[in-house]
């Protein structure tokens, strides 16, 4: 087992384990990986060697993902159509071989029938009992196969929609405020001086515009959960601007829940001047410290806060 993922996994990930810290293997990602070995080892490499190539090939794209953005929701979703895919193999070349069996016993049948008539009514019946029960098993991997192509489906479609939305997020949010992406999450910058008046907590009437257009955004995506940072600049007691950061945070959490955001998936924290992003020894450094962040989290982190 340790040797096939070892070999399975690409470069990408391979550097992620040389460089001391890799990132926790999904759990779809694992059952792919598992899935594939298992059918690699089944008859379908000789009965569907096609089918099982596919498997692979959607195992790889499952594994670049995995490279390149351990924590994306889209590596889930691409190991769990390459698990589906290598569990499809196996059923495949489980029916073909049924088949195959069925035609033998069947012409077993057929040359045998002199023999057959001489024997007793109870071995008749029990050889047309073994054919029914071999019809029933191929209707039921029939049936179990549609219902793994349609789960595939499903996935994928649901793949689709999550980042169709997640884009269509991040391109309105855009025109509104400054974005950037991080390992934590999309982070919304908003000035404190555009929010707020000076050493005040209370929004002012322009920026419950601003943050209505923001709101209206992020309800695209209302499944996330989201982080409200306030920030200050480095004039004033430790004190009094956590308490500030803190008060402000809240505001804009108690806006956004206004228009429609679940409370219980927005978190505000007060981090007063502990993480500026300019020098707070010039005045636009220290405007540019004085902010809210809105931290929209990965997918994978959708549970309640």
């Amino acid at each position: 087992m340790k040797t096939f993922i070892t070999t399975a996994l690409p470069s990408a990930c391979l550097a992620f384990l040389i460089s001391g810290c890799a990132p926790i293997v999904p759990k779809e990602l694992a059952d792919a990986r598992l899935a594939y070995q298992h059918a690699s080892q089944s008859q379908a490499a000789s009965v569907v060697p096609a089918e099982l190539h596919k498997a692979r090939e959607s195992l790889d794209k499952a594994e670049q993902s995995f490279g390149n953005e351990p924590e994306a929701q889209i590596t889930r979703d691409l190991s769990y159509v390459a698990q589906r895919k290598a569990q499809l193999a196996e059923a495949l070349a489980a029916q073909s071989i049924d088949h195959q069996q069925k035609k033998q016993a069947e012409a077993q049948y057929q040359s045998g029938q002199a023999e057959i008539q001489k024997q007793t009514v109870g071995q008749l019946n029990q050889t047309r009992e073994q054919l029914a029960a071999a019809q029933q098993q191929s209707k039921s991997q029939q049936a179990q196969l549609t219902q793994e192509q349609q789960a595939r489906q499903t996935a994928e479609q649901k793949a689709a929609e999550a980042e169709g939305r997640a884009k269509q997020m991040a391109d309105a949010l855009a025109k509104l405020a400054a974005v950037k992406e991080e390992q934590r999450g999309l982070v919304i910058t908003l000035s404190g001086s555009v929010l707020f008046a000076s050493d005040q907590a209370v929004l002012l009437p322009e920026a419950q515009n601003r943050l209505g257009q923001v709101a209206a955004a992020l309800l695209a995506t209302k499944e996330r959960n989201i982080v409200i940072e306030g920030h200050t600049d480095s004039r004033g007691s430790e004190s009094h601007n956590i308490d500030l950061s803190q008060r402000r945070a809240d505001s804009v959490r108690s806006y956004l829940i206004s228009k429609g955001y679940e409370a219980d998936r927005i978190q505000a924290r007060g981090m007063g001047k502990a993480t500026p992003i300019a020098d707070n020894n010039s005045a636009e450094g220290r405007a540019n410290n004085r902010r809210v962040e809105i931290v929209v989290q990965p997918q994978h982190q959708m549970g309640a806060l």
